[in-house]
């Protein structure tokens, strides 16, 4: 068996019989040019994009690219490009199969790849028969990348909506209630406004008293509006202070309310396109020069093994 491995053995049977491999070699390259040309394998089109994201926010420890690869992975995005581009047909797979959406996105994964760069941007390849299904196809997973960023916003902010108008609904019942029952204190009692009347009420009942007017009409009026604060004054500081506390924060949950809405109703992009698609002239698929290289050595290989082998049985 050493005798096998014999590197001068090697050499002696290889120029012995030189040209067998030669012979071997030419057979080689023009099966496999033959093999691989688009007779026996579909040429395949590559187009490229590349994208920055943006108006996002991120989540959990992912930075925004990464958050991006994410939803342009997402098997919605998938699905939605099965059907634009109807890649059952494509990818001649029949719908009725059983594992219909296991061999569809198989042979998507194949030919359609979204990584990250060194330079943190998203690159989308597409691999296709056609050049131009192949840039539309790219076009598309950033149109329905942009698509699927908005309906999660939206989704977010229409809640944000709901609250927020739940919320200001609320208060607004709530300050008709405190209003109603204002109204009904200030039309019983004469009190508009207890922070405000109260000094010039005493200011006033003083100055009628210092001027010996105690027993006038007037006078009598104030008496009976000083006795209505100190019965239901503080009743009616309450409902004051209740009342300019609600009509602020109904200001403010108005402020909420009316960003909420147009964040929801805003059609914005979540992504920047650095390098857009376009349909390539140039096969990407099969590298023919490499074939034939891999298959000539191959054959050389086997060839040489077989050449020792019955060199070995002679010996």
């Amino acid at each position: 068996m050493e005798n096998f491995f014999d590197n001068r053995r090697i050499l002696e049977m290889i120029w012995k019989r030189k040209f067998h491999f030669v012979i071997i070699g030419l057979i080689a390259i023009v099966l496999s040019a033959i093999f691989s040309g688009p007779a026996f394998i579909t040429p395949k089109y590559k187009s490229t994009a590349r994208i920055y994201p943006s108006n996002i926010w991120t989540m959990s420890n992912e930075s925004e690219t990464e958050q991006m690869l994410e939803v342009l992975n997402s098997n919605d995005i998938k699905f939605r490009m099965f059907e634009a581009f109807d890649l059952d047909q494509v990818y001649k797979i029949n719908k009725e199969d059983p594992n219909y959406i296991t061999y569809m996105l198989d042979a998507y994964n194949t030919n359609v790849s979204v990584n990250k760069t060194e330079y943190e941007t998203a690159e989308i390849k597409v691999m296709d028969y056609e050049p131009n299904r192949a840039a539309n196809m790219c076009d598309s997973i950033i149109h329905f990348y942009n698509q699927k960023v908005r309906e999660i916003h939206k989704a977010k902010d229409k809640e944000m909506v709901d609250l927020s108008m739940k919320s200001l609904t609320k208060k607004k019942e709530e300050l008709k209630g405190l209003e109603s029952s204002l109204d009904s204190l200030r039309e019983a009692t004469g009190i508009i406004s207890f922070s405000r009347q109260v000094p010039e009420l005493t200011r006033g009942y003083v100055t009628a008293l210092a001027n010996g007017r105690g027993n006038s009409a007037d006078t009598k009026k104030i008496e009976k509006l000083y006795d209505n604060f100190s019965e239901t004054g503080s009743q009616a500081m309450i409902l004051e202070n209740k009342f300019n506390r609600t009509a602020s924060t109904i200001d403010s949950l108005t402020d909420v309310y009316e960003r909420y809405l147009v964040e929801y109703e805003k059609d914005i992009t979540y992504s920047h396109i650095v390098e857009y698609p376009f349909a390539t002239d140039k096969k990407s698929y099969p590298v023919r020069w490499l074939i034939v290289m891999l298959s000539t050595v191959s054959a050389v290989f086997v060839g040489l093994l077989v050449f020792l082998v019955l060199d070995y049985k002679k010996a």
